[in-house]
C-alpha cells in the first residue's frame, strides 16, 4: 500500500508545498516565490517574506494536493521544515503544517531544511543510496557531510564565516546586478579569464576541511573600489569568473581531499548553489579525475522546495521520528538536531 506525504515549506522567500508517494516519487511540487518582489530590495526582508509566506501557504498546499489527485484525508503524514531559516517564515510553514496535522488527525514530522537539500539527490537520482559524500552549497551554509545512512549524517567540515551563496550574492549586488546574484556571476564567468585577477583562498592547507569566504569577499571589494577611484577599467566578466574559480577552487579542493579521507566513492551535490553550471562542470571533471560517481539534483529541485522536505520526512517517518504539536521554529540548527521531537 503506497505511503502519501504532504510537505510544507517556508524558510526564506518560497512557498512550496508537496505531496510524495512512498518517499521518491513527486505528485506535486508547488512553489510560490517572491523573487521579483525581494529584488527591488537588493536581497530577502524578512518581515515581507513572512507576510507573504501568510497570504501564499494555504493555496500552495490546496494546489500541491489537487495537482496530485489526492485530498487530505489521503495523506499519511505531513512534514514541514522547522528549521534553520528565517524565524518569521519558518513560523507560518510551522504553524500551517501543526494546524492540518491536528485538523487531519495527521503525524506531524519536522524536518531540518539542510538535511532536505541533502535528500533533494533521491528524488532526482532513483539509483542513489547511502553511503555518500554530499557538498552542500547554499546562500547560508557549506559543508562538506558524509550521509552514512537515512538518518546518520557526519559533518566533515564547514564555513567558518560567509557561505558560498552569500558570497555570489554579495559581488554581484556591488557590481550592480539584481537579487539573486549567484546567476549573474555564472553566466559572467562562463565569458571571462578566470585566472585575469588573483584572489585569495582560505583555509587551503592539506586536511583542513571548513571553508571561508568572508576574505575572499573582501578582496573583491578591494578590487573593486581600489580600481574605481584609479579609474582603470573593469572587465565585468574577468572579475566574475576570477572570483568564481577562487570559490570553485576551494569547494571542489576539499571535497576531492574529503572523498580521499573518507574512501568514499559517491559524490552528491546539495543547496541553491548546486546549480551553478561552473560547479556543476568542475566536480563532474574532478569526479571523473577520481574515479568517483556524481549526482546533481536538478535545477528546481536545488533550490528551496517542499519535494525535498517531503523525502526527507518519509525517511524519518520510517525510523519513527514522529514531531509533537510543540514544534518550534529554530532559525539555527545543526544536521542530527533532536529538536524536531517538538
Amino acid at each position: 500500500m503506497s505511503i502519501y506525504t504532504l510537505a510544507i515549506e517556508s524558510s526564506c522567500d518560497e512557498t512550496s508545498a508537496a505531496v510524495l508517494r512512498d518517499g521518491r516519487t513527486v505528485l506535486s511540487n508547488v512553489i510560490s516565490s517572491q523573487v521579483p518582489i525581494h529584488r527591488k530590495f537588493g536581497g530577502v526582508v524578512p518581515e515581507i517574506a513572512s507576510r507573504h509566506h501568510i497570504e501564499q501557504v494555504v493555496p500552495v498546499v490546496d494546489q500541491a494536493l489537487e495537482d496530485a489527485g489526492v485530498r487530505l484525508e489521503d495523506i499519511d503524514h505531513i512534514g514541514v521544515t522547522y528549521g534553520p531559516g528565517l524565524v518569521g517564515a519558518l513560523l507560518v510553514g510551522v504553524a500551517a503544517a501543526k494546524g492540518l496535522a491536528f485538523a487531519a488527525g495527521k503525524p506531524l514530522i519536522g524536518v531540518n531544511h539542510m538535511e532536505g537539500h541533502i535528500f533533494a539527490n533521491f528524488l532526482a537520482n532513483p539509483e542513489l543510496e547511502p553511503p555518500f559524500l554530499s557538498l552542500v552549497v547554499s546562500g547560508g551554509h557549506t559543508m562538506l557531510v558524509v550521509v552514512k545512512d537515512y538518518e546518520t549524517f557526519e559533518v566533515l567540515g564547514q564555513t567558518r564565516d560567509d557561505a558560498a551563496g552569500e558570497a555570489f550574492d554579495k559581488i554581484a549586488r556591488v557590481m550592480g546586478y539584481p537579487y539573486p546574484g549567484g546567476p549573474h556571476i555564472d553566466a559572467l564567468a562562463a565569458k571571462g579569464n578566470p585566472n585575469a585577477i588573483e584572489f585569495p583562498k582560505a583555509l587551503h592547507e592539506k586536511g583542513n576541511l571548513e571553508f571561508s569566504f568572508s576574505g575572499l569577499k573582501s578582496a573583491v571589494l578591494n578590487y573593486l573600489n581600489s580600481a574605481k577611484q584609479k579609474g582603470t577599467p573593469i572587465v565585468d566578466t574577468d572579475v566574475a569568473a576570477s572570483f568564481q574559480k577562487a570559490v570553485l577552487d576551494s569547494l571542489v579542493g576539499k571535497t576531492r581531499e574529503a572523498a580521499r579521507m573518507t574512501g568514499q566513492k559517491v559524490i552528491t551535490v546539495a543547496g541553491g548553489v548546486s546549480a551553478n553550471q561552473g560547479l556543476q562542470r568542475a566536480l563532474a571533471q574532478m569526479c571523473e579525475e577520481e574515479e568517483l560517481t556524481f549526482y546533481r539534483p536538478g535545477r528546481i529541485l536545488a533550490t528551496d522546495n517542499a519535494a525535498m522536505i517531503g523525502c526527507r520526512a518519509y525517511y524519518m517517518a520510517k525510523a519513527g521520528k514522529f514531531s509533537k504539536l510543540t514544534l518550534n521554529a529554530k532559525p539555527s540548527i545543526p544536521l542530527g538536531d533532536e529538536s524536531w521531537r517538538g
